[in-house]
């Protein structure tokens, strides 16, 4: 790491976390941060869920002076932990910000009950959460297939073997299908 910054040094460049950090250090210049506390009337900030503390503290500087903070996101979607999102900062939102009005966006209209359900039953385990229930009037749609795969192989093998079967029961042809994975 060391020789890391250095070498930015030398190249008088900064990489993302460096311009979080230099932007919030100017905040707390006196004359710097007064400048930009007043540039912005509004702040709106997306994926709330994934924000880091240095974002979290340049995000409330720029919009101490009006508290026109809007901030979306879903603490059930949290998935930057190892690059230092912290979900605390979504979820005690409304504790470190006095007159908060939350919103919820419980309806899908991408998925269907089954899935929902599986969903719901999956991020109830969560303890520290905000309760959502997900719902949809897309109707309940096919029930889910559940497996659990010893690694990757094994998984790619199961999805092959129950794509193929349902091309060969329901007569499904390959553009029926998508595979997707994170």
């Amino acid at each position: 790491y060391p020789v890391y910054q250095q070498r930015l040094e030398r190249a008088n460049g900064v990489d993302f976390g460096d311009l979080l950090l230099k932007s919030l250090t100017l905040c707390a210049d006196p004359d710097v941060g007064k400048r930009l506390g007043e540039r912005f009337d509004h702040v709106l900030v997306d994926e709330f869920q994934d924000t880091n503390r240095v974002q979290y503290d340049l995000v409330n500087h720029l919009a101490a002076r009006t508290g026109n903070l809007c901030v979306v996101g879903d603490d059930d979607q949290s998935i930057y932990s190892w690059r230092g999102a912290d979900v605390r900062n979504i979820l005690d939102f409304d504790r470190d910000h006095a007159g908060t009005h939350t919103v919820k966006l419980e309806q899908n209209y991408r998925s269907t009950q089954l899935i929902l359900d599986a969903a719901n039953a999956v991020i109830a385990r969560n303890l520290e959460r905000k309760q959502k229930r997900l719902f949809t009037e897309e109707g309940e749609g096919e029930l889910l297939l559940y497996h659990t795969a010893e690694d990757e192989r094994s998984e790619a093998q199961f999805v092959v073997r129950a794509i193929r079967k349902l091309a060969l029961d329901d007569g499904r042809v390959p553009s029926d299908f998508a595979v997707f994975y994170r």
